[in-house]
């Protein structure tokens, strides 16, 4: 047996590989395609486990929510100088007394509003009754103006008149006659009182036991919270102990923050209708006003849903319409205010989230835990969106559900050029130039979108026709973009720099990569709104063969823009020495696009490539170009 059969077999036996050692492998499937399956199967299962877990889970979401609400409270009392155990035991106290207090003011509330529930049914009876004889007159009228008022002659089958009903004739059989009912009286059973007790306390177990597991699992989760913090540290961030721990106290806070801010603009949106609702005359105004601040907690339909209710009761109540139209518009006049005034205020303008998670959100924790997943869907999406972006294996969460944007600026406009989309690209441009100027633009998304650009076609994933296609949808952003004027831009120094620093004409080289072209267009364009006068030379036009036939006279400056040197520089230091032949009395600065290559960093390198200077940004360029003839050699490292 040779010595590769003898390694061949070692592998057979050990299970080894090259790729994956002492793992097998699966014929057909790959890895990224085994950790999407299992990715896919771990979220089935977790669904399932949330949907049918959720007599277990949902006390524990709601003991930990209510942890991070009273969480400040105990690190007050705390500050106070009280132990932990007892600021526990005595915010968790206050905490039941206050929903024992609620419940008591929303039971009396109900009870007083049933009594007088048959007159509020007569009322609503007789307003429907009233715009049924409104629909009904409003609809006679229109049949008579359309000419239907009078009725067709009713013809039986053949065409004969239809004979008048009569009565059974004497001689009708017996069975045809209807029999008169008997009644039947069903006995009721006797209740037991184990039976009654039953029915009695069933309603009141169910919320009652609940009511004590969040409680419970809330005083545990407030006096392990160190604990438990770190537990969740070392499951999620070991590897970098520091920053995991920075996170998850920076979560924390932001969350008991948020809560704390929600529930204290809740519980006065609650006040304020309770208010109004008591001015304009609404019975039991304080239920409504308990119920609108905990329906509030319902993203974008909450309020919506607290209004109806009262506005149904004002109908009700007034045998007239205005109470209703004052309860909607109470309604239609706080919400706006509390939503977009307050609480911009209070947690700023947006909570984390994208309008479509939240949506998408509130759908699917309904869907999974009834109304409480409802109500729970903000805050339990909100956690997630936290600590995806404090815990690297969690980050699919704040990129699904957060509002900040999925790709950056530069990833963003590459995406749009490499998709052929100038027009997109352009209106991405007008919104960062809102805050920033041109310059600023250019350096910092187009130049590094154009190097991301330049690094695929290097890597062969872009051709040559796909290249050119995009260094034109490129060039069309930056001629849309030729008539922007900064707020406080170059151009309130148009012509300046030019006639103070006696700056003549610029030749602006591309470099041999597709993309080069755009950044002479890019430069050009920034030289123009300074009043400096630059023209492009395609590098067709420098090579060896071509360069003689290139009339460089009167030329100050020649800029050469490289977006990829490829390996050694070696070129760019013969068409250095081509431009010095032809054109021996201008400078020549050479940029290298974004943010420089190993040259600048190398003095020896810069001094073989035999330049004037080097630049690494647009702003740089400009500088360099403006920068008189008796300037030194530029270190821009």
């Amino acid at each position: 047996m040779s010595g590769d059969d003898v390694a061949g077999y070692k592998d057979v036996v050990t299970g080894s590989s090259e790729t994956t050692p002492g793992a097998a492998r699966v014929p057909g499937v790959s890895s990224p395609e085994l950790k999407s399956l299992l990715g896919i199967a771990v979220a089935a299962l977790s669904v399932a486990a949330l949907y049918f877990a959720q007599d277990v889970l949902i006390p524990i979401m709601l003991a930990v929510m209510l942890s991070f609400v009273l969480s400040p409270v105990v690190d007050l009392l705390q500050r106070l100088r009280l132990w932990r155990a007892p600021a526990v035991i005595l915010t968790v106290l206050a905490a039941l007394g206050l929903m024992g207090l609620i419940g008591t003011l929303i039971g009396s509330q109900a009870a007083a509003l049933t009594a007088d529930a048959p007159r509020y049914a007569k009322t609503i009876e007789a307003k429907v009754q009233g715009v049924q004889g409104f629909a009904v007159a409003r609809l006679a009228s229109l049949t008579k103006e359309l000419g239907g008022g009078t009725k067709p002659a009713v013809r039986a089958r053949d065409g004969a008149t239809p004979a008048t009903l009569a009565p059974p004739a004497a001689g009708t059989p017996a069975a045809s006659v209807s029999r008169r009912p008997v009644l039947v009286e069903m006995a009721q059973p006797q209740t037991s009182p184990l039976t009654l007790a039953r029915t009695i306390l069933e309603p009141i177990l169910g919320p009652l036991e609940t009511t004590v597991i969040v409680l419970i699992v809330a005083i545990f989760v407030l006096m392990q919270k160190e604990d438990l913090r770190d537990r969740f540290i070392r499951l999620f961030g070991s590897s970098d102990l520091h920053r995991t721990t920075l996170a998850m106290d920076d979560a924390g806070k932001r969350l008991s923050k948020y809560f704390l801010s929600q529930l204290a603009v809740n519980t006065g949106f609650g006040v304020i209708i309770g208010l109004g609702l008591w001015a304009i005359g609404i019975p039991s105004p304080a239920m409504w006003g308990i119920l609108a601040g905990l329906l509030r907690f319902v993203p974008y339909i909450g309020s919506f849903l607290a209004a109806v209710a009262p506005i149904a009761l004002g109908a009700a109540v007034d045998p007239g319409w205005s109470m209703a139209i004052y309860v909607a518009l109470l309604f239609v006049v706080v919400e706006p205010l509390v939503g977009y005034v307050v609480e911009p205020l209070l947690y700023g303008h947006s909570t984390g989230l994208s309008p479509v998670s939240v949506i998408v959100s509130a759908v699917f924790w309904t869907w999974l835990w009834g109304p409480i997943g409802l109500i729970m869907s903000t805050p339990l999406t909100l956690c997630l969106v936290v600590m995806g972006r404090h815990v690297k294996s969690l980050e699919f969460f704040d990129v699904l559900l957060g509002d900040r944007p999925a790709l950056s600026p530069v990833e963003s406009f590459y995406q749009r050029v490499l998709a052929n989309n100038p027009d997109e690209a352009l209106a991405q441009a007008e919104l960062l130039l809102a805050d920033r100027s041109l310059v600023d633009y250019y350096d910092g998304v187009v130049l590094k979108g154009l190097k991301l650009a330049a690094e695929d076609e290097a890597r062969g994933t872009i051709d040559r026709d796909r290249a050119r296609q995009m260094s034109l949808a490129m060039l069309a952003v930056i001629g849309d973009l030729e008539d922007h004027v900064d707020a406080t831009g170059p151009t309130e120094q148009a012509g300046s720099i030019a006639s103070d620093k006696g700056v003549g004409t610029i030749a602006c080289v591309s470099g041999r990569g597709p993309f080069d072209d755009a950044v002479s267009g890019m430069l050009i364009q920034l030289l123009k709104q300074r009043g400096v006068v630059a023209r492009m030379v395609p590098h067709s036009a420098v090579r060896r063969d071509t360069i003689g036939q290139l009339d460089l006279a009167g030329f100050d400056v020649i800029m050469l823009s490289y977006l990829e040197l490829a390996g050694s520089p070696s070129h760019v230091r013969y068409l250095v020495r081509r431009l010095r032949q032809r054109a021996p009395a201008a400078r020549i600065v050479v940029g290298l696009w974004p943010e420089g290559e190993a040259v600048l960093g190398d003095r020896g390198i810069q001094q073989a490539v035999g330049a004037n200077s080097y630049v690494r940004s647009l702003e740089d360029a400009i500088a360099a170009i403006t920068t008189p003839e008796d300037a030194a050699l530029a270190d821009v490292t």
